[in-house]
């Protein structure tokens, strides 16, 4: 199983390939995309991209938890979190290798 991590700059790198752009000029593309997608989670709460999938953020409460270290008691503060699920659609192609 392969380890590595596809980062910005791998995507920046894999878009450079495909067009006739500079490289810098990519960047600004991916960055200004991202941009677009945190600025769509945080407004509505959900990015939905078409066979791709769905990212989702939602709001916990406050709730009690330990420091492991200590034992001791604490009340952990109220959080977004951003889920991400599949489409039913990728998740097929995912696991289409596996069979």
């Amino acid at each position: 199983m392969n380890e590595k991590t596809l980062t910005k700059a791998d995507i920046v790198d894999a878009a450079y390939d495909k067009v006739d752009r500079n490289r810098l000029e990519m960047k600004g593309i991916i960055e200004s995309l991202l941009k677009i997608m945190k600025q769509a989670i945080k407004k509505d709460h959900a990015l939905l991209v078409s066979g791709f999938g769905k990212f989702e953020a939602y709001a916990k409460n406050a709730r009690r938890g330990r420091n492991p270290q200590t034992e001791e008691s604490i009340t952990l503060p109220p959080r977004k979190v951003v889920v991400f699920r599949l489409s039913r659609k990728f998740r097929a192609e995912l696991n289409s290798g596996l069979r």
